[in-house]
């Protein structure tokens, strides 16, 4: 029971990634336009954000099998910063450098950030948590 879950979230982390993928890199030119601001934030950077806070969230379930240890859950953590970080910045700068009909931007690239901090840090918290608990 257990290995199939750990496939499924494995397999829902890789389709998540996709759909990221697609989001960054397709051209949605012929939508109709969405309100530039929500909630007084420009709606792009609040798309950016929900569309990278799961990140940490679907890493952990996915692949945290060894952090039985504050230190180990911290270490794996900041291994998924960094995992995130590297996906948001090729994002942008793929978006700059290969599509003529995206731009990279560095307030989407903060708001992405900003977004797998959050969710890294809400994880850290939670898994050490649980590992108090036990």
């Amino acid at each position: 029971m257990i290995r199939g879950l750990i496939i499924t979230f494995r397999v829902l982390f890789f389709v998540y990634l996709a759909g990221v993928l697609a989001l960054c890199f397709g051209n949605f030119g012929n939508l109709p336009s969405a309100p530039h601001t929500l909630l007084g934030l420009p709606t792009d950077k609040v798309v950016h954000f929900f569309m990278f806070l799961p990140f940490p969230f679907l890493a952990f379930l996915a692949f945290d099998r060894y952090t039985e240890t504050p230190g180990k859950s911290f270490l794996f953590t900041l291994g998924t910063f960094i995992m995130g970080f590297l996906l948001a910045l090729g994002t942008e700068l793929g978006q700059a450098w290969l599509t003529d009909y995206r731009s990279g931007d560095p307030w989407d690239l903060a708001a992405d950030m900003l977004a797998i901090l959050t969710g890294c840090l809400i994880v850290l918290f939670l898994d050490v948590r649980k590992q108090k608990k036990a």
